[in-house]
């Protein structure tokens, strides 16, 4: 089945350099490697465009304006130019830690034929701190699962978990179901995940096929990431209203302190901080349209979705 790669790249680095070496270099060969920029002059910034093709021939790099990006509609655009029967969506910092990275991701989306998309699991930075570490071990842990429906009374929200730092999608219900919601503020892919899962697909996690990929965000950025999560579950009630991740977040913060206490007592109240923040921006995102346009440019991570008025409305 071919397969194709699609990634979004603004204001490249070194890092996505060895990006597409890493993906060139896969046990299951990728086709084409779409890249879409934003801003030609950003990525002229790290190698000539002709000659970074030339150098990288399955490589499709096609530039966008700041003002044409979007989280959703983006990442459709790059697919309506591809007619691979898989389509794998990676983010530009990700990087693939071996070479059965697409192998594998492969294996478990066709491993149920009632499968719509697979994700990878993420694994932390050398540099990542002691919290994240762990959040990376309790979103992404070493088993391999399907979650469908039927999985909703005892995993709620994580049913719906999908991540578009790398997933790969089969093609077929990728269009049935629409593709990806536009002009979306991000979750995109958790959006795609919990419609396939109502209408009767499963959402595999590959704990085998593996990324690095981690952040270390301060509690500002912490609360302006979940500010932007509370916007798109108010945008999306009929999705998360019913699988308010609460729960979800309670369990993480109580894992992570029971783990702190054994090994880094001393990380508590950045652990107490950092939670708070995420719990303060993801309130306040759920209500951003009670809140004066100055506060939600403000507190969002995604600044740019605010230039349309529109969005302050449903």
């Amino acid at each position: 089945m071919k397969t194709d790669v699609i990634i979004p790249a603004y204001r490249p680095g070194e890092r996505f350099l060895k990006l597409v070496g890493l993906l060139e270099r896969q046990t299951v060969p990728v086709n084409k490697i779409f890249v879409v920029n934003t801003q030609r002059e950003s990525f002229e910034r790290l190698a000539d465009c002709d000659a970074f093709c030339q150098a990288h021939p399955k490589v499709c790099l096609r530039h966008i304006q700041a003002e044409e990006f979007d989280h959703g509609g983006t990442r459709d655009l790059a697919a309506s130019w591809s007619d691979a029967d898989i389509l794998i969506f990676m983010t530009q910092d990700a990087l693939p830690a071996d070479e059965f990275l697409v192998e594998r991701l492969i294996g478990c989306l066709l491993g149920r034929e009632d499968t719509a998309a697979a994700y990878a699991r993420q694994l932390p930075e050398k540099d990542c701190g002691t919290i994240e570490r762990y959040t990376r071990q309790f979103n992404y842990p070493d088993r391999s699962a399907y979650r469908t429906k039927a999985d909703l009374p005892v995993l709620g929200i994580k049913t719906y978990f999908c991540s578009n730092v790398c997933a790969a999608y089969r093609r077929e219900v990728f269009e049935r179901l629409g593709g990806f919601v536009k002009q979306t503020i991000f979750n995109e892919d958790m959006i795609f995940a919990a419609r396939a899962v109502q209408a009767g697909y499963s959402i595999g996690y590959a704990a085998d096929a593996r990324v690095i990929h981690s952040h270390n965000y301060t509690g500002r950025e912490q609360f302006s990431r979940n500010f932007d999560l509370g916007v798109s579950h108010a945008q999306y009630p009929e999705i998360f209203d019913a699988v308010p991740p609460e729960g979800e977040g309670k369990k993480l913060v109580a894992q992570t302190a029971a783990y702190l206490v054994r090994r880094a007592p001393w990380l508590l109240p950045r652990l107490v901080w950092q939670s708070g923040m995420k719990w303060l921006g993801y309130k306040l995102g759920r209500g951003y349209e009670r809140l004066p346009r100055r506060l939600v440019r403000a507190f969002s991570m995604q600044k740019k979705y605010w230039n349309d008025a529109r969005f302050f409305t449903k």
